[in-house]
């Protein structure tokens, strides 16, 4: 049994390589096709209001074109941020998206690096902020441990990531047609929260949320996919263009999931923010006003379903 949930989760495994290059393309299209990823990124950000802290080195992990750095920058004028993404095209977009002048006196900085292996020394940020990233990292322990590494004492991490039911309609379109992987796997919020403390970060707060996007035909979901940079580079995808024949019979089996005159698309997303021990382990962390530490056995996934 084992064995086979082993072969099961390397099919799944992404070739960074290949993702990079495919947002490395996107950077001038992904903009016009994030709506979701920045509506998520807003109501990240919003929960920070709740956060009792003045951070000095922030960190924005997957940066991208530069939504929610930008975010950070009003909340926290006098932070020093940094944005960092492993598309280089990406966060050009972002930095001369400012005036020369504006960029010469900000305290913004932008780092071309990888979560996996960041090139930066251990407890040098304050806090890291990481928007719908953590689902293209293969091995969230090894994630989490570059995390904690460069988060000082006291720090914090908050995070949006994808949960299992994302696309599951696509999912099971294309499950009707062949046994390929077509749809990334997307790690459930309790075994996250299982990696965030085998990784040392104490305190993890998380919830769930569905929100449902429409689109009027397939076609419009799939390149919205692909202005993103969000393409199949699992393992077990399929290695040859895929013909017209399993293009039209995953088309139809989408088509029975057509409500109102629209076609769903499914994003469960996952909300979580957790916190590097202090060196004093006496000493009170600042935790979010009104927020209720809930031990991760006790979760359940909420039914709570938003319209964009």
């Amino acid at each position: 049994m084992k064995h086979k949930l082993e072969e099961q989760m390397q099919v799944y495994q992404l070739d960074k390589y290949r993702t990079r290059l495919a947002f490395e393309r996107a950077a001038d299209s992904y903009d016009g096709a994030a709506l979701l990823q920045r509506e998520v990124g807003s109501r990240m950000v919003e929960r920070l209001d709740y956060i009792r802290m003045n951070p000095e080195h922030i960190i924005d992990i997957g940066s991208g074109t530069g939504f929610i750095s930008n975010l950070l920058q009003k909340n926290y004028p006098g932070a020093r941020l940094l944005s960092l993404d492993f598309a280089h095209t990406m966060l050009y977009k972002a930095r001369h998206r400012q005036s020369l002048l504006k960029r010469f006196f900000s305290k913004q900085r932008y780092i071309c690096g990888d979560v996996d292996f960041l090139p930066l020394r251990e407890n040098c940020m304050d806090m890291a902020i990481s928007g719908l990233t953590l689902q293209w990292c293969n091995q969230l322990d090894h994630t989490f441990n570059e995390l904690f590494r460069i988060l000082r004492p006291g720090g914090m991490l908050m995070f949006t990531t994808f949960g299992p039911d994302t696309l599951k309609e696509l999912r099971a379109s294309w499950q009707a047609v062949d046994g390929f992987t077509h749809v990334n796997a997307f790690t459930d919020m309790h075994d996250i929260g299982d990696a965030l403390l085998r990784s040392g970060f104490a305190d993890p707060v998380m919830d769930v949320e569905k929100i449902k996007v429409t689109y009027e035909d397939v076609y419009k979901l799939m390149g919205d996919l692909k202005a993103i940079g969000a393409q199949n580079f699992t393992a077990g995808r399929v290695r040859s263009l895929t013909g017209k024949t399993r293009l039209r019979k995953m088309i139809s089996a989408y088509e029975g999931f057509r409500e109102n005159g629209v076609l769903p698309a499914t994003y469960e997303v996952i909300y979580g923010h957790c916190w590097i021990p202090a060196a004093d382990s006496t000493a009170k962390r600042a935790q979010p006003a009104g927020t209720v530490t809930i031990p991760l056995t006790q979760l359940k996934r909420s039914n709570t379903r938003k319209q964009l």
